[in-house]
């Protein structure tokens, strides 16, 4: 269960919210099975979009991130409800890479940098809001900087970092934070922020040296007073049945479903969860007949 919190400035010029995401990235890495610099990039970005679900208004409202840098791992995709629980996957999930020169995780060698972020909100509206942008490094979190920038015109400094255990190749640490400034917000605020940034550990230090989120914020921020907005604890989670696949499966058309109707059994497994669904030929035909 990761542990989250939204906080605010007490002028009301910006908002931050910071998690600790270890256990969501760790159950992640477990049922994908990914290598480490997957876990890594995957936890990133289901680490990102659990934040950025938990600010969603409406209880089923949702968003989706997808990543195709035309890397190794291939799109990595993350969708995350209102309360910040999330899924995740990635296309290929076992890459192998060489440290990057800074002796880390290569995470944007493994996305890549050709190709583009899109982030889809379905907020229960006719159409869902969808943003699009080049990826700028492929290491996530500058990506979803660039993203609510121009999609979103929202200033926003966001840091995400996973470290994974060199021996046993779990998730030791995760989390990240996102700064977003509100419309309030003046040019000295914006310089005390900067200021702050320039001198700001890396998220897994915090979390190394056992800082909660709220303390997460408040030492990323510490030129500023900062009000507790709220907390909650969101898990990685999946949400699919039977239903799902069903209808999933009536999209692929009468004369595919017929063909596959052929075979002794139909089994569909899940991207986000890898659960197993098995459909006999006549369940299938009657897919067909609808």
């Amino acid at each position: 269960m990761g542990k989250a919190v939204r906080m605010i400035s007490s002028d009301g010029t910006f908002t931050v919210m910071a998690i600790d995401s270890a256990d969501i990235v760790e159950e992640a890495r477990r049922i994908h099975n990914t290598s480490p610099v997957v876990t890594a990039a995957l936890g990133r970005l289901v680490t990102g979009a659990s934040m950025m679900g938990a600010v969603l208004k409406g209880k089923d409202d949702s968003v989706t991130l997808r990543i195709n840098g035309s890397g190794p791992s291939g799109s990595l995709i993350a969708v995350a409800d209102s309360k910040g629980n999330v899924k995740g996957y990635a296309e290929n999930p076992w890459v192998q890479m060489e440290l990057n020169s800074k002796g880390k995780l290569d995470v944007g060698g493994a996305v890549g940098k050709d190709g583009t972020l899109t982030v889809m909100k379905d907020l229960g509206l006719k159409e869902p809001y969808v943003g699009q942008v080049p990826i700028v490094s492929g290491e996530i979190a500058e990506d979803l900087t660039s993203y609510f920038a121009v999609s979103e015109q929202i200033p926003s400094v966001v840091a995400l970092g996973v470290l994974v255990n060199k021996i046993h190749r779990d998730v030791d640490l995760a989390g990240g934070f996102i700064i977003q400034l509100l419309p309030t917000a003046e040019d000295d605020t914006i310089d005390k922020i900067e200021e702050c940034i320039e001198k700001v550990e890396p998220v897994t230090t915090m979390l190394a040296k056992g800082m909660t989120p709220e303390q997460i914020c408040r030492n990323a921020l510490p030129s500023f007073e900062l009000e507790l907005l709220d907390e909650f604890e969101p898990v990685y989670r999946c949400d699919c049945s039977k239903q799902r696949v069903e209808n999933a499966l009536l999209t692929l058309g009468r004369d595919e479903l017929l063909d596959m109707a052929n075979d002794e059994q139909t089994e569909v497994s899940c991207h986000f969860c890898d659960k197993k669904y098995r459909f006999t030929p006549s369940e299938i035909r009657a897919l067909a007949a609808r």
